[in-house]
């Protein structure tokens, strides 16, 4: 008897495993940031790779969005985009405060949704 609840345990056990969400270590992501320059270029890719698990983050000034390789067992999109909004970056979800934004050299300034 206690072989068999042994192994339902074991078997059980497996299922929950393997039920577990994985997590992906090279997730891609593609979101709008605002900016202007190359300056904006630089402190919005350096905000995003001061976030431990962000492995590749390239950003686009033409078309104000940032490509970026993330390992999700250590950090999140959003965690990223929290990053870029503390440096004065609005993102499709995040927002910089205006204390932060009015810092930006006058190049930078975006307009503003």
């Amino acid at each position: 008897m206690k072989n068999i609840i042994l192994v339902l345990l074991v078997f059980l056990a497996g299922f929950t495993v393997q039920a577990q969400e994985k997590k992906n270590k090279n997730a891609k992501y593609v979101t709008e940031v605002n900016g202007n320059c190359e300056d904006c270029q630089k402190r919005i890719q350096k905000a995003a790779y001061s976030v431990p698990g962000v492995k590749s983050a390239s950003w686009n000034i033409e078309t104000h969005q940032l490509s970026l390789i993330i390992n999700e067992e250590k950090t999140s999109a959003l965690a990223v985009k929290k990053a870029i909004a503390n440096v004065g970056h609005d993102t499709d979800e995040v927002k910089a405060t205006n204390e932060v934004y009015e810092k930006l050299h006058h190049c930078c300034l975006y307009e503003r949704n």
